[in-house]
């Protein structure tokens, strides 16, 4: 059994989907992104207002929250994607205090990537990405956010902490982020016995490019 779990969290728009999915690709581990779960789940549950979204994002982070614990049950890895919160989220979920419990229930080692950058370049990227098809209906919040308003939503997503080690990667310009660095980190996580993975801000290093 390999019961090792890898959390990628943090801010919006920092990449964390991108990089969780090349994760999988590269170690072979099945990822569950709370987005890409949204717009499955949508196409046979339509989102047509903003509280129809808070709902089912709410529903999707329980069926993540089912998905690990099955996972769990089996001693099996995986890897889970959201910008994950420690305070109460959508229907008074506790994101943050659900996982740990699961984690220590399971004895899981954990391995978390906290993506991060500066607020102003995330928040022009995040309303970039609103006004793309791909973004979906389902993750789409309908109107323009402000840099005042980004920054009171994202900066308490950089403190999520479930234990374990935990890797911070600055992606304000993702042409700067060693991203191959960081997938050997997780390649020596899920192939170690132990290991220690020391806390640290990436910048000014190899190329990345978002797809």
């Amino acid at each position: 059994m390999n019961s090792k779990i890898i959390i990628v969290a943090g801010y919006v728009a920092a990449g964390k989907t991108t990089f969780a999915l090349n994760l999988s690709k590269e170690l072979n581990i099945p990822c569950f992104s709370k987005d890409l779960l949204k717009l499955a789940i949508s196409r046979s549950i339509p989102v047509n207002n903003r509280e129809d979204g808070k709902r089912l994002s709410a529903a999707t982070f329980d069926a993540i929250a089912f998905i690990t614990e099955k996972f769990m049950e089996t001693g099996m890895p995986l890897i889970i994607e959201a910008n994950f919160v420690m305070t109460e989220n959508h229907n008074n979920i506790r994101e943050g205090e659900t996982l740990k419990l699961l984690i220590d229930k399971y004895g899981y080692q954990t391995l978390t990537y906290i993506l991060l950058g500066d607020s102003r370049v995330l928040c022009d990227r995040f309303n970039e990405r609103e006004k793309t098809p791909e973004r979906g209906e389902a993750n789409k919040i309908g109107i323009e956010i402000s840099y005042e308003n980004y920054d009171r939503y994202i900066i308490p997503l950089g403190d999520f902490t479930v234990g374990g080690e935990i890797i911070k990667i600055d992606t304000t310009n993702f042409n700067t982020v060693d991203f191959k660095s960081h997938i050997e980190s997780a390649r020596k996580f899920i192939n170690s016995t132990s290991m220690k993975v020391e806390v640290q801000i990436e910048n000014n290093i190899n190329s990345w490019s978002e797809s």
